[in-house]
């Protein structure tokens, strides 16, 4: 047992090196499943979610809801972009998404070829709050909640 919570605290303390990495004012642009243009700077001034899932991820797909009425609740101030990382084919997503509606456009990556400003997720669902300055808040490993959110997002 020790073993296993050795090991745990290793990998966790490396998810934790892994995340100094990150770029300190990410750039974000990509072509969503509708077609339109998601381009993170245009976003300054909101602080935006930039969420990695998967439609075979149970955690992501129930934090997805909570995400989407976030966005909603906080329209104007808060904006999102999920990035459906698997190699699935568009349809498949796009039927994920019909019966799961999000308040916010998804695009699909490839699992091999991440956004250049942001480190391959080291599990899904893999989150970034990106302040309305342009620089990353926080990053979550594992899903979030609206409370998570709501510690860090000051409002006025």
């Amino acid at each position: 047992m020790k073993r296993i919570l050795a090991a745990l605290s290793a990998g966790l303390l490396l998810a934790g090196i892994a995340g100094a990495a990150i770029v300190p004012k990410p750039t974000l642009k990509l072509t969503t499943l509708d077609g339109t243009t998601f381009d993170l700077a245009a976003h300054k001034g909101e602080w935006v979610i930039v969420n990695f899932w998967a439609t075979w991820c149970s955690p992501c797909i129930k934090e997805l809801p909570d995400i989407s009425a976030y966005v909603t609740s906080h329209k104007g101030k808060v904006a999102a972009i999920g990035l459906a990382y698997e190699d699935s084919d568009k349809a498949d997503i796009e039927a994920f998404l019909k019966a799961h509606p999000l308040s916010y456009p998804v695009a699909q990556l490839d699992v091999m070829a991440p956004p250049k400003d942001f480190d391959t997720p080291k599990g899904l669902p893999n989150t970034y709050l990106i302040a309305p300055d342009g620089s990353v808040a926080k990053v979550f490993l594992g899903p979030i909640q609206m409370k998570d959110l709501d510690a860090i997002i000051v409002k006025p």
